[in-house]
């Protein structure tokens, strides 16, 4: 699905109808952060696991980003910290592969580790920069809303490139997190528009494109891997590039 659309002064005019503002999520949105992490996992990891393949550093990777993200939504509601969400989704993919990462020193080097090594392969997709140039060429005004702090997320901006994305909304921003109405509309009030006529972006279905039609946004679903989503009747899109014809 594209959307055809023409930039008249600060009014964008597009399928979805009249757009003033857009919103971006972050991760696997603008920043390709499953490349970071996998990237990073497997260097700081090789040691612990020699001779694996590279379909088992697949099944690695994908345990860490994808089939343990229940230990970040515990990190979101308070329950763990920042560091204990990211180790305990380091053991469980160790622990697929039958290596234990034991408490203590080993623990603490292997997370240092990677939380050092993992933002030098923070990099933005390359439908990003040619999107933002459209925006800021048309006067449409552009920030973020992120479910992580936003401190964090400023810096992982600034290291992809993407220093121009000043706006920029964090779980601790409002003290809530998506799909809470509250963290959208904020965004909205910083771009200085109506949520009806602003755009939020995002590769989560439902956090992003159904978390922000429900706070009265015009959500778009960035279903960069082309998953399935039978019953879904929002809009979509296979990349940025789609956004703007």
């Amino acid at each position: 699905m594209t959307m055809a659309g023409t930039a008249v002064g600060s009014v964008l005019r597009t399928r979805f109808g009249t757009i003033r503002g857009v919103l971006f999520d972050i991760d696997d949105t603008l920043v390709d952060l499953e490349y970071a992490m996998t990237t990073a996992l497997r260097e700081v990891s090789e040691h612990l696991l020699p001779g694996l393949d590279q379909t088992g550093w697949e099944r690695f990777g994908r345990i860490f980003t994808h089939e343990t993200t229940h230990y970040y939504d515990r990190y979101l509601t308070g329950e763990l910290t920042f560091n204990d969400q990211r180790l305990l989704r380091g053991r469980a993919a160790l622990g697929h592969f039958g290596v234990e990462l034991a408490d203590g020193e080993e623990a603490h080097r292997w997370l240092t580790a990677y939380s050092e090594l993992q933002p030098a392969y923070v990099r933005a997709f390359e439908d990003v920069l040619p999107l933002l140039d459209v925006l800021d060429a048309a006067g449409i005004p552009y920030g973020a809303v992120s479910n992580n702090v936003h401190d964090y997320q400023r810096a992982k901006l600034d290291a992809a490139g993407l220093e121009r994305v000043g706006r920029l909304v964090g779980t601790d921003t409002v003290g809530v997190a998506k799909p809470e109405p509250a963290i959208y509309l904020e965004g909205v009030r910083l771009l200085g528009t109506a949520p009806k006529e602003t755009l939020y972006v995002g590769d989560n279905r439902l956090l992003d494109a159904q978390g922000s039609t429900a706070a009265g946004l015009v959500g778009v679903w960035l279903n960069r891997a082309g998953e399935t989503a039978p019953g879904f009747e929002g809009h979509e899109v296979a990349s940025l590039a789609q956004l703007l014809a």
